[in-house]
């Protein structure tokens, strides 16, 4: 018997779409603005955020700061201490919304 997930969290909707769009630019290019990938999608800052974080990890792109992000030419894989703070920053930000959802989904008296 195959166990399945459930359908792939919103990040990585993000990522997995923009790893696409990556694949059909050149090292440089500049990605779209967070705004511009919130009306996108349809999704929150955070998880906007999320997704863009995953593909800093990867290398894929990297962060410009106010200048935005853009298309990495793979010599730039960063590693450091603040790139993977940011991203555990990110990851339990993420786990702190889903646990707040459930929270709020939850019956108050237990059972």
């Amino acid at each position: 018997m195959t166990v399945t997930g459930g359908p792939k969290p919103k990040a990585a909707q993000v990522a997995d779409a923009l790893r696409a769009d990556i694949k059909r630019m050149k090292p440089g290019d500049k990605l779209p603005s967070q705004r511009e990938l919130i009306d996108r999608f349809g999704f929150a800052s955070q998880t906007i955020q999320n997704g863009l974080a995953a593909l800093r990890a990867e290398g894929l792109i990297v962060s410009a700061g106010n200048l935005g992000n853009f298309v990495s030419d793979g010599a730039s894989v960063s590693n450091d201490m603040h790139d993977d703070i940011t991203e555990m920053r990110s990851q339990i930000q993420a786990l702190t919304e889903r646990v707040a959802a459930l929270e709020e989904r939850s019956v108050p008296g237990g059972a």
